[in-house]
């Protein structure tokens, strides 16, 4: 059952030094009542698509690879399932999703049916929950360039070995891990890293089937000191699908993860 009242994010702090901030925004299944009020899905087909949107252990992933690091990086966890917001969004125009009703606020579900109903108004999801996780965000990055003079974000993600109808890009290649970049603030050295790091789990892709990194808008394009990477991995890599249990892949992973953190704080 949905709370009523569940923390929305929280930061999990790290060691002082650290520049790292490991994201993960989309591990919960967690909806509040008022919020599962506007979904218009049946409980059991509600369960299904969190099934599919969730990504699925993610959360206890950047757990493990943070406990495994010689200096803890500080991790920033989202407590709301994405079909409350999703904070990844772009929250106007610019956002490409907008396109299968995916923006910010999801009107239509992975399978392209309606989430909400139409015309529903996404402004108090967006001034309730996306705004205040943005802002938060964004002074997690800011307090980790005050304390070190940089700050790298590393995004934790998954996604399913078989595309869903939701996907713009899911006629590209599937990678055991895709990893996913942004031009100003993807260095070279750093995603050449993650490449030698998670290789071994059958190879690396780049931005497919999902492209892009999380930056907060507040230094997107203009503060290179901030440096950030995507890490999608495929979930036939380390749980049941769609939405079963975590297999022992999940602690390799975690070692590879907590090796591109040291390697960064160390850098």
């Amino acid at each position: 059952m949905s709370p009523s009242h569940p923390a929305p994010f929280g930061l999990v702090p790290g060691t002082a030094g650290s520049p790292v901030l490991l994201h993960v925004p989309h591990s919960s299944r967690t909806v509040p009542h008022d919020v599962r009020e506007g979904i218009l899905l049946d409980d059991e087909a509600l369960e299904s698509e969190l099934d599919r949107i969730t990504d699925s252990h993610t959360a206890d992933l950047a757990a493990r690879a943070s406990a495994a690091c010689a200096s803890t990086p500080w991790r920033f966890v989202n407590g709301l399932s994405r079909l409350v917001v999703d904070p990844e969004r772009f929250p106007d125009s610019r956002e490409e999703m907008l396109a299968v009703g995916m923006g910010a606020v999801y009107t239509r579900t992975t399978l392209r049916e309606p989430l909400r109903p139409p015309g529903a108004d996404p402004q108090p999801l967006l001034d309730r929950w996306f705004h205040p996780y943005a802002r938060a965000m964004t002074a997690a990055v800011d307090e980790r360039l005050a304390a070190t003079g940089r700050a790298v974000v590393i995004d934790v993600h998954s996604y399913p070995s078989a595309a869903l109808p939701y996907e713009l890009h899911g006629a590209g290649p599937r990678p055991p891990v895709c990893l996913g970049t942004d031009g100003f603030h993807t260095p070279p050295g750093l995603l050449a890293r993650a490449e030698a790091e998670f290789a071994r789990f059958g190879g690396t892709g780049l931005n497919s089937p999902f492209p892009g990194t999380y930056v907060p808008l507040k230094h997107y394009g203009r503060d290179a000191r901030v440096s950030a990477l995507m890490i999608e991995i495929r979930r036939d890599l380390y749980m049941t699908e769609p939405g079963g249990p975590a297999g022992p892949g999940l602690g390799m992973l975690a070692s590879a993860l907590a090796a591109l953190v040291d390697w960064l704080t160390d850098e």
